[in-house]
């Protein structure tokens, strides 16, 4: 298998562990799969209304499946829009909110609903129009990196020199290029050596920033690169902070005009153009009549040798397939799975993996303000912000110069969301606008606040029990075994059917591209088991696991 894109082809999220074209799968003119016909309507149970739930049911009910969708909380998991009282349309993303370009497989379904998008106002970016970096009591107004201090630009060419330390432009141009041989053996090679590895470790150790103080490494974590700052992310594998990188995740970033939440919901009406078994016009709303089944309290394995699936109101039905797609923390918080469904290396896996905090308070605002020229100084009156006080990182979101606007005031992880925990959306406010009145004393924010606010501290919701898996070093394996569960050919018949999906499922955790890829895996898991098959001229990932999959460390 040699390249099959040109070198100057944009990054995508292709791997690098599991370097399978899911965009390609998708768009293939001859479709996924093709099942029995004796399978067709036959129904499987899809547990969570998410992003990887919603695109499985999707993608299954095409191929003639009868998907059946339990939801505890409300659709779209942690793709949340909510809407202020009264603000024409205008949003709060309390989940993810900036996508980036590289997620090819998440905009697939944003491009088949017709959904815009615009860049995300990252620091520095155009989008953003104006940056001011607030550290230890220095404030720095800024449009390009250009414009700050000498010691932010030697932080960022660190940055840069340190990737290429680890061989970082071969890599990321074979990614370009496809060229999955090239792929494998570079990033194979890295697996075995950075699992174990803190990035801090590897910031602090790399050639680039050992020359340089401490101070630089304390900016960069302040600061951060793309999107601001990471020191909530120092504890993590390097491994996780690689795959952002290479990937792109972490540039060229968008937001979903009107709310991500559109992409879930949206799938959930949408009537596919083509289908199998179905009758045209048929959508997922259609199949359930309206709503969703409750959520799951129970999962077991029946007499029948079918899963048994117990809802909220204690009714139990039979199914030859479950896709499960919360977070893996619920199957022992919220979800009765029997223990013989996985092994107890999956268990393991499942029970140790560890989710971030992260908390966000928005409020609305009547116009733009930010915008108004400070006649004293040239500069915007405000600007997106990044800061080591308790705000963090405060975005700015303009609906047009005569529409309600949105400040995102805090958007915190880790310790710094924890110090929001235990307070009322009001407190938090008023902790935000104290903050950012010692950057910006003479702007009078509260002036502009209309309507009632709007937070979440994700670890305090029992549906979550925090925002993203952060994976920790020497979670290779784990992420492994749960990542290439829906190959089930091998597994004792007791553990088969059952599947998992989601973000923390996947090898990139926080990006909704990776709930989108672990749901089309175990999209093909379930038609597999129930004797579909892809076009010969389309395999699909189960039929390209065994020679592309991720590389195995020894136990």
């Amino acid at each position: 298998m040699s390249a099959t894109r040109p070198a100057n082809a944009p990054v995508t999220t292709f791997g690098p562990d599991f370097p399978f074209a899911y965009d390609d799968w998708l768009t293939h003119p001859q479709g996924l799969a093709t099942l029995p016909a004796s399978a067709r309507g036959t129904e499987v149970a899809i547990v969570g209304a998410g992003m990887a739930g919603m695109t499985a049911a999707y993608e299954l009910m095409k191929l003639g499946l009868k998907p059946v969708i339990y939801e505890a909380s409300r659709m779209g998991g942690r793709l949340r829009s909510q809407p202020f009282e009264g603000g024409q349309g205008v949003v709060a993303e309390l989940g993810g909110m900036r996508f980036p370009a590289s997620s090819t497989a998440f905009f697939h379904y944003v491009n088949l609903l017709g959904l815009e998008s615009k860049p995300f106002p990252n620091p520095l970016t155009p989008a953003a129009g104006s940056t001011v970096v607030d550290l230890e009591g220095q404030t720095h107004y800024a449009r390009t990196l250009a414009d700050l201090p000498p010691l932010f630009r030697e932080v960022a060419d660190a940055w840069a020199a340190a990737l290429d330390e680890l061989g970082f432009g071969d890599l990321q141009q074979a990614l370009r290029q496809r060229d999955v041989p090239r792929l494998k053996a570079l990033w194979d090679a890295l697996v075995p050596l950075w699992d174990d590895r803190t990035f801090y470790d590897f910031v602090a150790q790399s050639k680039a920033f050992s020359k340089l103080s401490f101070r630089h490494r304390e900016v960069f974590g302040q600061v951060g690169f793309g999107t601001g700052g990471w020191d909530s992310d120092f504890p993590n594998t390097m491994l996780e902070i690689l795959r952002v990188v290479l990937t792109g995740c972490d540039e060229d970033q968008h937001l979903i005009v009107g709310g991500v939440q559109q992409v879930p919901l949206g799938l959930w009406q949408h009537a596919p153009e083509q289908i199998t078994h179905w009758p045209a016009g048929t959508s997922l709303a259609r199949l359930h009549g309206g709503a969703t089944r409750p959520g799951v309290t129970a999962i077991r394995r029946a007499p029948s040798g079918q899963l048994a699936v117990t809802d909220s109101w204690g009714t139990e039905r039979e199914y030859p397939a479950v896709l499960v797609t919360c977070q893996s923390w619920l199957l022992t918080t919220q979800i009765a799975v029997e223990e013989s469904l996985f092994s107890q290396k999956l268990w393991m896996a499942l029970d140790r993996t560890r989710y971030m905090q992260s908390s966000k308070t928005f409020v609305m605002v009547d116009r733009p303000f930010w915008k108004d020229v400070d006649p004293a100084t040239g500069r915007d009156t405000m600007s997106m912000t990044l800061t080591d006080r308790l705000t963090r990182g405060t975005y700015l979101f303009d609906n047009g110069p005569d529409k309600p606007a949105v400040m995102c005031l805090s958007y915190a992880w880790m310790s710094d969301a924890l110090k929001m925990l235990p307070h009322p959306p009001a407190k938090r406010v008023q902790l935000a606008l104290d903050a950012l009145r010692k950057i910006y004393p003479t702007v009078d924010i509260a002036g502009h606040i209309v309507g009632d606010p709007i937070t979440i501290s994700w670890e305090a919701d029992p549906y979550f029990l925090g925002a993203f898996k952060g994976a920790l070093p020497g979670h290779y394996r784990y992420n492994q075994r749960m990542y290439g569960h829906f190959m089930q050919d091998s597994l004792p018949a007791a553990e088969r059917g059952i599947f998992l999906a989601g973000d923390d499922i996947s090898f990139t955790p926080a990006w909704v591209e990776g709930a989108v890829q672990t749901s089309l895996n175990a999209v093909w898991g379930i038609v597999h088991q129930l004797g579909g098959q892809c076009p010969a001229d389309n395999p699909g990932p189960g039929e390209l696991f065994p020679t592309l999959g991720p590389v195995a460390l020894p136990e």
